[in-house]
């Protein structure tokens, strides 16, 4: 019974640090790296989605700003 509560003993510290490298590199090899040209479209699409989400944000903002002054004049 008291054979079931014994932990495993846990490697040395630099054993699993060169572990966790190796298999990261192992992993990295496997990835599909995308092309220069669809690096540079995928950033000209992410740049034109900011600007309109912020042209949105602004124009909310500025909404309720003009909102917010309404009421509190009237009160």
């Amino acid at each position: 019974m008291a054979e079931a509560n014994v932990k495993p003993k846990k490697k040395p510290f630099f054993a699993r640090m060169k572990k966790y490298f190796k298999d990261t590199k192992s992993e990295l090899k496997k990835v599909t790296w995308p092309s220069k040209e669809q690096l540079k479209k995928n950033t000209i699409v992410i740049l034109v989605f900011i600007i309109i989400v912020g042209i949105f944000l602004f124009a909310f903002d500025m909404l309720f700003a003009w909102l917010s002054s309404l009421l509190t004049n009237i009160v």
